[in-house]
C-alpha cells in the first residue's frame, strides 16, 4: 500500500512540476514576444520621426531659399503649403517616440526644434548653418536611439 501511495504522490509531483515549468516557459515566451514587439514599434517610431524631420528640413530649405531669392509668390506659396504639411507630419512620430522611448524625448524634441528653426533665415549662409545644426541634431537623435535600443 505504501508503495502505491508513494508512486501516486511521485506521479502527482512530477505532473505538477512539469506544469509549473511549462507555465514558466510560456510566460518567458510571451515576455520575449512583447519585448520584440515593443522594440519593433520603437524602431518604427524613430524611423518615422527621422523621415518626417528630413522631409520638413527639405521643405523648409526650399521655402526659405525661394524667399531669399525673391521667387514669385505662387512658387513660394506652394512651398509654404508643403512646409506646413511636412511640419504637421512630424507631430505623430514625435509623440510616439516620446511615449515609447522617454529617454529619447529630449533628443527628439531638440531635433524637431532645430528643424523648425530653418524658418526665417536672414541669408543663404544662415540657412545653411541652420540646416547643418538640424542635421547634427538628427544625428544625435539617431545615435541616442541606437544606444537606447541596444540596451
Amino acid at each position: 500500500m505504501w508503495s502505491s501511495i508513494i508512486a501516486v504522490t511521485g506521479t502527482l509531483l512530477g505532473s505538477a512540476t512539469t506544469y509549473v515549468l511549462q507555465q514558466r516557459a510560456a510566460r518567458a515566451e510571451r515576455d520575449e514576444a512583447r519585448a520584440d514587439d515593443l522594440r519593433d514599434r520603437q524602431l518604427a517610431a524613430i524611423a518615422a520621426l527621422v523621415a518626417a524631420l528630413a522631409d520638413h528640413r527639405r521643405a523648409m530649405w526650399v521655402r526659405e531659399d525661394l524667399a531669399l531669392s525673391g521667387a514669385d509668390t505662387d512658387a513660394y506659396n506652394k512651398a509654404r503649403t508643403t512646409s506646413h504639411e511636412t511640419r504637421s507630419a512630424i507631430t505623430v512620430p514625435l509623440l510616439t517616440v516620446t511615449l515609447l522611448i522617454p529617454t529619447l524625448a529630449e533628443s527628439a524634441k531638440d531635433a524637431a526644434q532645430a528643424t523648425y528653426a530653418l524658418r526665417g533665415a536672414s541669408d543663404d549662409r544662415t540657412l545653411a548653418d541652420l540646416r547643418d545644426t538640424a542635421l547634427t541634431a538628427v544625428d544625435r537623435l539617431t545615435t541616442n536611439a541606437a544606444v537606447a535600443l541596444a540596451a
